[in-house]
């Protein structure tokens, strides 16, 4: 323990490396647990004042759609009995549709989904929204806005609905976002309702009022009070925060395997350099075990030291990230971090974990060192690799290469995990095999420079060649760095482009119509364009009423557009009791091709409806298709997302035309941009963590050749000289580790590529941005020049403190 301490204060910066890997780790670690048990965004602001409310059913955590709303037949009956419970005192059922104010073609106001809504008016008083000019709306025309539009009471204002723009005048404004229209006039707009909201009585029991409710409601709903109506939270909210949590959850998986394998490779390299040191303590009577000891000392001492500054740093920084992730969309609007001391406790011992795997393996070296390396006078290292680590590093190699295989027949969900698998043994097995490897890439990366003029290529070939496992070492953080950065890139810009490709792959159209500041195309915009409109809504199909997204569409046109046989959609012609469903989402309807089945839809109506047709997903780019009239007689508040135009082009209020392929990358849009961020943000932390490898490896192999390159200038050769040569030698290494890496990479997007081209039935080809590929190459190689040339530039031009005055030519 002793000699462990006293060479930590001795040498503490070999320790550099794993300490500031550590800290961060634990840093990481401490963030992502306090923000993944922060829970969401709180209580709705629109339903904060209502102390009890009555839903319809949860959310589904497969799809993040809401619940069927309540039959159609039971919201007024639900309403009545439960204003008759003692203590309420109205029972309010919250009606909504998409509403938005335009100026002529300009949209008016904040463009957040909140702001595009409309109500009754009995829902404002659910937030509570008061009046803050003008009296709330009489009749059929009249709307009541929020303040921050700027209307006037009196003014006249016009409203996008389903059906077209509608005129209104503004009987008065709200302190709280969103339309409010008469309860009468909401209702012939809006859909289902799937929550009555329950206002009570002065000093009403809120316990009490929610168990009369629940024996009211029965099966037909939930009551929900306290805390928990943050369950109301948008679906999309609830959509983020999973985004979020696979992201913060990506960055965890990603910092333990980094930290591990920085650590490793620093305290494998420490081990490295002390061989001579152990080789005494051997000869002096130590025991593998004590050896083994003294290296687990150290690196728990490091560990504990480092997780606990990273736990402190994360523990400070999980609201910084918080924020970060709420505006970079990972989070949704009003999260909050909560501190949780026990998390942080626990983070805490899953750094000093971390830091016990990473000094395991360099502590079996150390232990395995015999008396008579103490001996031993020559640098040399080229003796080859131990069987136990041949036979590991194969081991992963294996696993990387059978993930890989795996990758092509994975469901699209576990594509990234069979590639990360892969990349993660393919790395492992790679660095356990570096000592084997090294030889032959030097010789051959050497090659083309033999002929060059000068000792400097002679040199740095017999330097690298002589440490065979210093090589080694600073080699691997290379490696890894361009791995992961082409692993994470390519993968996202491939599998992002293969499903834009897949979804326009077969439309035929001369332009696609896209809403353009609004929410949606109003019927009225339709109708003026010839194509083939697609009018979205959510069926809640079979027994356990499964949300699942289909499409209005006019059958003909629809199938022209897609490529469609006319007899795949020839049923939706022939009535509105037939739908025609893709064979992934079959299962949801729980019936084969034609049966009937039971069908929800928006506005809570059941019926029966007979599966037409089942197609391939690779012809069918949507999960069920009906006839827009079905559509649009269950769902009057929807909106037409995108109209493909074959006739001649129109102009559209609140719309915009883009070509086809622009729609097959548009529809996706914001999800395309969350994976930029989030590729950004993996491609930062791998790259990060593994250049304080890169410098940390350099300085102390620099460090530890200074006697050497001091005999060299001792034998004539000028600091431009060895400094030439250690340049070289560093860029080598880069340009070694760079191609190894993308070797390794490799295995992983063929995997992925195959698995996308047989899920979407097109062909893909992998799309490589080469933009951060670069810049990470280019990063690392300048951060290798500088951890090996400035210290040794610095130590060869003094000399006993004063100049050396050899340091010409």
């Amino acid at each position: 323990m002793k000699t462990s301490l006293a060479f930590l204060r001795e040498r503490r910066t070999a320790f550099v490396g794993a300490f500031t890997a550590l800290c961060l780790g634990a840093a990481i670690l401490t963030m992502s647990a306090l923000i993944l048990l922060s829970g969401g965004s709180g209580v709705p602001e629109r339903y904060a004042g209502t102390p009890v409310l009555v839903q319809s059913g949860p959310l589904d955590p497969v799809t993040f759609h809401e619940a069927a709303p309540f039959a159609s037949g039971d919201v007024r009956r639900l309403a009545r009995d439960l204003a008759a419970l003692p203590g309420v005192q109205v029972a309010v059922p919250d009606r909504s549709f998409s509403a938005q104010a335009v100026d002529g073609a300009r949209p008016l106001g904040d463009q957040r989904a909140g702001d595009r809504l409309g109500h009754g008016w009995s829902s404002a008083a659910l937030a509570p929204y008061r009046l803050i000019t003008g009296r709330a709306p009489r009749t059929a025309d009249e709307v009541a806005v929020d303040r921050s539009l700027g209307l006037a009471t009196g003014a006249r204002t016009t409203l996008l609905t389903a059906d077209g723009p509608v005129p209104f005048t503004v009987s008065g404004t709200v302190d709280g976002p969103g339309y409010y229209l008469t309860d009468a006039r909401a209702a012939e707009l809006s859909a289902g309702v799937r929550v009555i909201g329950l206002r009570l009585a002065e000093g009403a029991d809120a316990a009490a009022v929610a168990a009369g409710a629940a024996r009211v409601v029965g099966d037909a709903g939930r009551v929900l009070r306290g805390d928990g109506r943050a369950d109301l939270a948008p679906g999309q909210d609830e959509e983020t925060r999973w985004i979020g949590g696979q992201v913060v959850s990506a960055m965890t998986g990603l910092s333990a395997f980094v930290t591990v394998f920085v650590v490793s490779s620093a305290f494998a390299f420490t081990v490295l350099r002390r061989r001579r040191e152990f080789g005494l303590l051997r000869t002096i009577g130590a025991t593998p075990r004590q050896v083994r000891r003294t290296v687990y000392v150290e690196g728990l001492v490091v560990g504990a030291v480092a997780a606990a500054a990273g736990t402190l740093l994360g523990t400070f920084g999980a609201p910084v990230l918080g924020d970060v992730l709420v505006d970079a969309g990972f989070q949704p609007r009003g999260f909050a971090v909560v501190q949780r001391p026990w998390a942080s406790a626990l983070a805490f011992l899953a750094g000093v974990a971390i830091a016990f795997a990473g000094v395991w393996t360099a502590s079996r070296r150390a232990a395995r060192i015999r008396p008579m390396e103490a001996l031993r006078e020559a640098a040399v290292d080229d003796r080859p690799l131990t069987a136990w680590r041949r036979n590991t590093g194969l081991a992963f190699v294996a696993l990387g290469v059978g993930a890989a295989v795996g990758t092509a027949s994975a469901a699209p969900s576990d594509m990234m995990t069979f590639a990360l698998v892969t990349a993660v043994g393919l790395i492992t097995g790679t660095a356990l095999l570096m000592p084997a490897l090294v030889p032959p890439l030097v010789r051959l990366a050497t090659r083309p420079l033999r002929g060059a003029r000068g000792a400097t290529v002679a040199l740095v070939r017999a330097g690298m060649l002589a440490a065979v496992r210093r090589t080694s070492s600073t080699v691997v953080p290379v490696l890894a760095t361009v791995a992961f950065t082409v692993l994470i890139t390519v993968n996202t810009a491939t599998s992002a482009q293969s499903y834009a490709d897949r979804d326009v792959a077969d439309v035929t159209a001369a332009a696609t119509v896209v809403p353009a500041g609004t929410p949606g195309l109003t019927d009225a915009e339709v109708r003026r364009i010839t194509g083939s409109p697609i009018l979205p809504t959510v069926l809640y199909a079979g027994p356990g009423r499964t949300p699942v997204e289909a499409v209005g569409v006019d059958p003909t046109a629809y199938a022209a557009v897609h490529g469609l046989s006319d007899g795949d959609l020839a049923a939706l012609t022939e009535g509105d009791g037939a739908v025609v469903v893709a064979r992934s989402a079959l299962a949801a309807f729980g019936a084969r091709a034609g049966a009937p089945v039971p069908v929800t839809f928006e506005d809570g109506t059941t019926r029966t409806l007979r599966i037409a047709a089942v197609v391939d997903d690779r012809e069918l780019p949507h999960a069920a298709v009906l006839s827009r009239a079905l559509v649009r007689a269950h769902d009057p508040a929807a909106l037409t997302a995108a109209v493909h135009r074959t006739g001649p082009p129109v102009e559209v209020r609140g719309g915009r035309e883009i070509t086809v392929e622009e729609f097959g990358g548009r529809d996706a849009a914001a999800e395309n941009r969350l994976v930029r961020v989030f590729t950004l943000l993996l491609v930062a932390l791998s790259a990060g963590y593994t250049g304080i490898a890169v410098a940390g490896t350099l300085l102390m192999s620099t460090a530890d050749r200074l006697p050497d390159l001091r005999i060299l200038r001792r034998s004539g050769a000028t600091v431009r000289q060895v400094l030439g040569a250690l340049a070289v030698e560093s860029a080598l290494v880069v340009a070694i580790g760079t191609v190894l890496g993308g070797l390794v990479a490799l295995p992983s997007l063929l995997g992925i590529r195959a698995g996308l081209s047989g899920t979407l039935g097109i062909a893909v080809d992998l799309v490589v941005p080469w933009s951060p590929i670069l810049a990470t190459v280019a990063a690392t190689l300048l951060l290798a020049q500088l951890a090996t040339v400035l210290p040794a530039a610095r130590s060869l031009r003094t000399k006993d403190g004063a100049p050396d005055q050899r340091t010409t030519g």
